[in-house]
């Protein structure tokens, strides 16, 4: 399937993954891949989502705090946890401050996998089940249009497509009409008669 991909739509697939990387998540989701399709200002999808009325720097904000949301690879360690630490005289923050003076920024997290294509990477558990479906449904779309590629635009309507969840949530929370937007999308895709 993502031999069909255009590569600004491979860019917002890596970006999404590589987001929630930075996040420590296990696996991307529908949020994760709206953050990323707004990255790429010049886009169709993103051009359509600020003609429906999107404040696009409000609609990056809702965007991230849903993808900051979600569920982190693992749980840190709470104010119970620091607080009985503190107990037996360790200091949390200071043992995360030095372990990072030390070997460097982001030397907590938890290790990479190995590289491997960046098909194989998106494929399987690295992704929710949520943000594999939206895939699949960005691949229906091309077809119902009968385009032989997908592109970002297609990975929009696939995310709107789905209708639940919440990047949706968030374009909604923008004060964005999802049906407009699809809508838009569809129009502005239709060959010039």
């Amino acid at each position: 399937m993502f031999e069909r991909f255009t590569d600004q739509a491979r860019q917002v697939v890596r970006a999404a993954r590589a987001e929630a990387d930075r996040l420590r998540h296990p696996r991307a989701g529908a949020e994760h891949l709206l953050v990323a399709l707004l990255a790429h200002e010049n886009d169709l999808c993103v051009r359509v989502l600020r003609d429906a009325g999107a404040d696009l720097a409000d609609l990056r904000s809702r965007a991230a705090d849903a993808a900051r949301a979600a569920e982190p690879t693992t749980v840190p360690l709470g104010e119970a946890d620091a607080a009985a630490l503190r107990e037996i005289g360790i200091d949390l923050d200071s043992v995360r401050a030095a372990v990072e003076r030390t070997f460097g920024a982001g030397a907590l997290r938890p290790p990479e996998p190995a590289r491997r294509p960046w098909w194989r990477r998106t494929a399987g558990g690295t992704f929710t089940p949520q943000a594999r479906k939206i895939l699949e449904l960005s691949l229906r779309e091309a077809l119902r249009l009968r385009h032989r590629h997908i592109g970002t635009e297609h990975l929009l309507l696939g995310l709107l497509r789905d209708g639940r969840g919440p990047a949706v949530a968030a374009i909604m929370a923008a004060g964005v009409d999802p049906d407009t937007v699809d809508h838009w999308v569809r129009n502005a895709l239709r060959p010039a008669a």
